[in-house]
């Protein structure tokens, strides 16, 4: 079956709005009111403000983030750093959730949660109150957990893991570097954002390379024995790069010990020591602060929820979406993210107005790029078990095949998905 760009655009709009709640539609606002307050502006976040707004227009919703003026995208951030899109090209606007759907938008950061008193405390001192608060706020970035690294030396060692200013650091180093230099990756370790995301990067910075600097090399130093769709994109490295790239995975001394900033050079556990021209350090990860530091995440720093419902098992009438939950099998990934927010988005509406909670399906669906204009994908759906936990409704999704004869059209339809999903979070 061959999909023009604009049919699968459609169905790639169709799955975002519709896959995730099961096919079941809202029933009429029963006006039940109330306030949801959601902090983070991601596809997460704006999701769920926007589908709660959709589900039962008298709620009010409040939705803050820090960046409300100046949002990028993690989704496409790595083609920015090849050289083929700008930053213009991924940020995004808000005045749809404003203007069309009546949210509320705050740009500030939240410094602390009164879940007993159902409070949210602002940076410039002010406190809203909720009836039902959302957390979206993506991830924490873990510099402690390397020797030598700090958010001082991301200035200078970027981990671009968060699209913004980073995305633009590593994008100057990458121009700066001379042909025949190595660009130096530390991969990070499960569980983080983004499963694919550190493969896309040396793929695409590989086809700059090849474009402009075709001395060059990429050395990824991986903690991990393996990666999302790894038998795809090594593949397409063999095929597309030759030499180029080397995976070093833990056998091979793959495990970082310490990274030294002045020197551009990174230690491994097995006492190399490896020089670089760019070094992009991608550190572990965590829940994002907000749900650490508010005493809703696990000992690993991820935040246990009602999977069914996304309430926190901490405290109640707190929910949690996006990289910073534990969703079982559910990658933490913008897909993942907006499907999450749907579900809970019809929890609040029915709790309330007292009604009952819907059967919940999760989609996933990412694509990758494996040069400008190739592309590799993933794809999954997800229910409830019998103990309400979250499993991959077997033969539902799968990868690519191999033998790269899709990439060129699945790079197109990346494009559509790409923009179908940024339609379906913020349009």
């Amino acid at each position: 079956m061959t999909l023009s760009r604009r049919s699968f655009l459609k169905l790639a709009g169709a799955a975002a709005a519709l896959g995730a709640l099961n096919g079941c539609a809202m029933g009429p606002s029963r006006g039940s009111g109330g306030h949801v307050v959601v902090v983070g502006g991601g596809f997460g976040g704006a999701a769920a403000a926007k589908y709660i707004r959709t589900f039962d227009p008298s709620i009010k919703v409040t939705l803050i983030d820090a960046a409300l003026s100046n949002y990028s995208t993690c989704p496409f951030s790595n083609l920015v750093l090849s050289g083929d899109l700008k930053m213009e090209d991924i940020k995004v606007s808000f005045d749809a959730l404003k203007n069309k759907y009546g949210v509320n938008l705050i740009e500030d950061h939240v410094d602390g949660i009164d879940a007993d008193k159902r409070t949210v405390r602002l940076k410039s001192g002010k406190t809203l109150a909720y009836d039902r608060l959302v957390l979206s706020p993506g991830i924490e970035l873990k510099y402690g957990a390397i020797e030598g690294y700090s958010h001082d030396v991301a200035q200078k060692l970027p981990h671009a893991w968060k699209a913004g200013n980073q995305t633009a650091i590593l994008r100057r180093q990458l121009e700066a570097m001379p042909d025949g230099g190595t660009f130096l990756m530390v991969a990070p370790p499960n569980p983080f954002r983004c499963p694919p995301g550190p493969y896309e990067r040396a793929s695409v910075v590989a086809d700059y390379f090849k474009r402009h600097k075709p001395k060059s090399k990429i050395i990824i130093l991986d903690p991990k024995d393996k990666f999302s769709k790894q038998g795809l994109f090594q593949e397409a490295w063999d095929s597309l790069y030759p030499g180029m790239i080397d995976w070093v995975n833990p056998e091979r001394g793959g495990v970082v010990a310490s990274v030294d900033a002045a020197g551009m050079s990174v230690k491994t556990k097995d006492g190399d020591t490896l020089k670089a021209a760019v070094i992009n350090v991608i550190p572990p990860m965590q829940g994002g602060k907000i749900v650490t530091a508010s005493g809703l995440a696990d000992d690993k720093g991820w935040a246990p929820v009602n999977q069914r419902s996304f309430e926190s098992t901490k405290a109640k009438d707190i929910y949690v979406i996006g990289d910073s939950c534990i969703a079982g099998p559910v990658p933490k990934s913008g897909y993942g993210a907006n499907s999450e927010a749907k579900i809970a988005a019809s929890a609040i509406v029915e709790s309330l107005n007292g009604g009952e909670l819907i059967e919940p399906k999760w989609v996933n669906t990412c694509y990758s790029y494996v040069s400008a204009t190739d592309a590799i994908s993933v794809a999954g759906i997800y229910e409830l078990d019998a103990e309400g936990k979250i499993i991959e409704v077997k033969d539902s999704g799968g990868v690519s095949p191999k033998g790269g004869a899709n990439y060129k059209a699945e790079g197109l339809f990346a494009k559509g998905w790409y923009d179908g999903i940024r339609a379906d979070t913020w349009g």
